[in-house]
C-alpha cells in the first residue's frame, strides 16, 4: 500500500477496480475535478498500470493509496475500510465507485466446459453485484461516508439487449440495479445518493486482452454502425461524466439508472432487417 502526502481531512474517492480501464480513468478524472484523494482497490493483474495511475494522481496534488486485494468478498470490504481509516478521517469518502468485473460467460444448460455451474454463478454475483452491498455496508457502518456522498455502480446495455453467452452477466447486473435502488432508499434520508451509470463498450486493457487485434477491429466496425455517433464511446468520456455526477449539479439523481450509452442499441433492429 502506497500513500501520497496530504491532509487526512480532505475528501476521498474509493474506487474498486482502479488499476486500469474505466476505474483508472475515473480515478484520474475525479482527482482533477472535484479534486478528490483516491483510494484505489485492484487485484494486481495490471500492477504497472496501477503504479502509473498512482503517479498521475499524485501529480495533481491529491493523495493516493493503491490497495491490492480481491474486493469481491465481505471480508475484503471490512479490511478495505480499515485501510481507508488509516489514511482518511471520519465522513471523508465523497465518492464510491464499483468498477470491478470478474464474470463467467457461457450457457446455463450447456453440457460442455462453458456450463455455468454453481461456483461460477456465486463468483460472478459476488464480484458484479453483492460486493457493491458489502462495501456500502462497511463504509456506512464505519461512518466514512461524507455528507451528500455519491455511490455509483456501473451497468452495460445487456439489460435491454442480449448476447447468447452473457446471461450470467445480465443477471448479476440486474441484481446490482436492485441493490442500487434499495440502497438509494436506505441512504437517501442520510443525504447520500446511490445511482447506476449505464454506458456502452469502451476500449480497455481487459478488452484488448480478451480479443485479438482482428476481432477488435471487427468490434469497432460493428459499433461504428450501431452507434448514432458512428464510433465507440471512450473511457475519458465516461470518466468526465462521473465528475459531473460527483458534483452538486447531480445531487437530485437517486436510485437512477443513468443512460450514457449514446443510443448504442437504437439501431439494432434496423441493422438486422436492413443490413
Amino acid at each position: 500500500m502506497n500513500e501520497g502526502d496530504g491532509d487526512t481531512g480532505q475528501e476521498w474517492a474509493v474506487i474498486l477496480g482502479a488499476s486500469s480501464g474505466t476505474g483508472a480513468g475515473i480515478a484520474e478524472a475525479v482527482a482533477h475535478k472535484p479534486g478528490l484523494n483516491v483510494f484505489g482497490v485492484h487485484r494486481g493483474r495490471y500492477a504497472d498500470m496501477a503504479s502509473q495511475l498512482e503517479e498521475r494522481v499524485r501529480s495533481t496534488g491529491r493523495r493516493v493509496v493503491m490497495w491490492q486485494a480481491d474486493a469481491s468478498t465481505p471480508e475484503a470490504a471490512e479490511a478495505g475500510v480499515a485501510a481507508i481509516r488509516e489514511v482518511a478521517g471520519l465522513r471523508s469518502v465523497k465518492l464510491f465507485v464499483h468498477s470491478i468485473a470478474g464474470a463467467s460467460v457461457g450457457h446455463f444448460l450447456s453440457s460442455g466446459e462453458d456450463r455455468l455451474h454453481a461456483r461460477r454463478i456465486r463468483r460472478t454475483f459476488d464480484t458484479m453485484a453483492h460486493s457493491f452491498v458489502y462495501w456500502a455496508q462497511a463504509l456506512a457502518d464505519a461512518d466514512l461516508l461524507a455528507p451528500e456522498s455519491r455511490l455509483l455502480g456501473l451497468q452495460n446495455p445487456l439489460d435491454t439487449t442480449h448476447l447468447g453467452n452473457t446471461g450470467l452477466i445480465s443477471a448479476s447486473k440486474a441484481a446490482l440495479e436492485m441493490y442500487v435502488r434499495y440502497l438509494a432508499m436506505e441512504l437517501g434520508p442520510r443525504g447520500h445518493r446511490v445511482n447506476l451509470l449505464k454506458f456502452g463498450t469502451v476500449m480497455t486493457p481487459a478488452l484488448k486482452h480478451v480479443y485479438s487485434p482482428e476481432a477488435l477491429a471487427r468490434l469497432e466496425a460493428a459499433h461504428a454502425k450501431m452507434n448514432p455517433a458512428g464510433r465507440m464511446s471512450t473511457v475519458e468520456e465516461v470518466a468526465r461524466f462521473v465528475t459531473v455526477l460527483a458534483g452538486e449539479e447531480a445531487g437530485w439523481f437517486n436510485g437512477a439508472t443513468i443512460d450514457f450509452t449514446g443510443g448504442m442499441t437504437l439501431r439494432l433492429l434496423d441493422l438486422v432487417l436492413n443490413p
